[in-house]
Formats: C-alpha cells, structure tokens, sequence
C-alpha cells in the first residue's frame, strides 16, 4: 500500500493533496492534508517506526502543554505506520514575515517546553550535553571537509569554521530541537501550533533558542526573531548565536548533501553564506 492510498481511503470520498515532496531523503514522512466532511485534517505517513515512536512518546508525555498538535487517529496499514491530526492551520511562521505577535506567542510556546519537568518526559540518563555538543560539533566537520568541493567551500572558511569555539550548552532539558519557522504552524484564528515532534529530546534550550532565533532572522528580519525572544523571555549573546548558528549551518550542510548523492549544490549557497558571516561574528566572544 502507497502512502496516497491511505490518504484517498481516509478521505472516504473527499479530496486529498500532498504536502511534501516526493524527491524527499529516503525514509521521509509523507504528509497529506485530506477533506472530508467539509473539514481538513492533515495525515502523516511516517517513513520510520523510530520517528514514529519518538513523536507518539513526546506527544503522549506533554500532554497538556500549549501550542501541541491534537491527534485524531493513529493506524498501521501493511508496514505504514501513520497519524491523522486536527489540521492546525495552512500557513506559518515561515509563510507570515513581519508578524511579531505570532511570534511572541511561538516563543511562549518553546518558553513553556523547557520549563517542562525532564523527569515526567524522559529516562535518559544524560541526553545531548556539552560534551555531546562539543564532539558533535567536531564530528560535523570532519564529515563537511569531504563535500567542500562540492559545496564550493574555500579550505580558509573550512578551517576557521572549525576552529570556532563549540557553544555553550547548559543542562539538557525537555526539547523539540527542530523548532523551525514553518514547524510553526498558523491557523485562520492566529492560533500558533508546534509540529514535528519526532527529534525530541533531551538537550540544552540553546539549541532550540539558536535554531528558531537564527532561521527567523533569516527568513523574517531582525524584528521577528526579536519578537520571538521576547515572547520566550531572553535571547543570546550575539557571538553565542553565531557559535551555535555555525553548528547548526555544519548539520544542515552535512545532512543536505549526504541525502543528495549527485548533482549540483547551487541552492545551498545562502547558507555557505551564512556558514562565513557566523564564523566571523564568532570570533567576537570572548
């Protein structure tokens, strides 16, 4: 059974229409908004029992907590595993630039996330820490160092990019770790929801501060993403930023290209870009 009929028999007559791309990494999900009974729900087919799993638990374990997305079903056809939710919207933060308020209100949503109690959430015993960051940082480039041509990375940026300092982790606490712009989803109502619970973990809030703050920026300006901040309560220091920007920048050209066997790069030039500007401007911490 395809993904798609899952989808055509969920909607039981009505229509249905794929969210995600086809030419996506192997093992992706496949997500599929579907009518039916004059109401939309979004379906998600997952391409691993692992991630499925994973978002199950994490769904199951913040029960309660604002800005989560309503589960209406689950099920298995053949080896499908999939998830129906309510749909939480058709646009995001990624599709709103310039909206401050929504993301006040998705930086409140984090804000109570790390305030969870990690013990209600998780039995790890460490989870992602300083010592997990610094080797990981590391790690990431070493295996960049083989794709540099292809990336049209200079050998300079490549070493300065590893000689930045790892950034600072403090103690792992409850995270999503992917909280990226258009994991903020809108509905008509301005009602904010967090999706893509499959990553979470326990790991320090820099990450997932870092990671929202820089993409908004990206995306949306300097005001959204301080806006985000605000709605989350504090922000970080300008060179920390940058430090944890070059980590995730590393990850996401790391991941890019292992799932892109051949062909050409020219679309991830913006975040080689991004990649020099966050080494210099991490050159200012101290």
């Amino acid at each position: 059974m395809d993904p798609s009929d899952i989808a055509q028999h969920l909607a039981q007559g009505g229509g249905y229409a794929e969210l995600t791309s086809r030419g996506g990494a192997a093992g992706a999900n496949r997500i599929f908004r579907v009518w039916h009974g004059g109401e939309s729900r979004v379906l998600k087919v997952y391409g691993a029992q692992s991630r499925r799993r994973r978002e199950e638990r994490a769904l199951e374990m913040l029960a309660g907590l604002p800005g989560l997305p309503k589960v209406l079903d689950r099920g298995v056809d053949g080896d499908l595993h999939w998830v129906l939710f309510r749909d939480a919207g058709q646009w995001s933060l990624g599709s709103l630039p310039e909206n401050q308020g929504l993301a006040q209100a998705a930086g409140r949503i984090l804000a109570a996330l790390h305030n969870v109690d990690a013990g209600t959430f998780s039995n790890l015993a460490r989870g992602i820490d300083q010592e997990w960051v610094t080797v990981d940082f590391l790690s990431t480039y070493r295996r960049l160092e083989r794709y540099r041509g292809r990336l049209n990375i200079s050998q300079d940026l490549l070493a300065a990019a590893r000689g930045v300092r790892p950034p600072f982790a403090s103690e792992p606490r409850v995270a999503h770790t992917n909280p990226a712009p258009d994991n903020f989803v809108v509905d008509a109502g301005g009602n904010v929801t967090l999706i893509g619970w499959e990553w979470a973990t326990m790991a320090p809030a820099e990450w997932d501060l870092s990671r929202a703050t820089w993409l908004l920026h990206l995306r949306s300006g300097v005001a959204t993403a301080r806006a985000f901040e605000q709605g989350y309560g504090t922000r970080l220091e300008a060179a920390q930023l940058d430090r944890w920007t070059v980590y995730h920048v590393g990850m996401m050209l790391v991941y890019e290209t292992e799932n892109r066997l051949v062909g050409r790069l020219d679309d991830l030039r913006d975040l080689v870009a991004e990649l020099e500007r966050a080494v210099a401007g991490s050159r200012s911490a101290a």
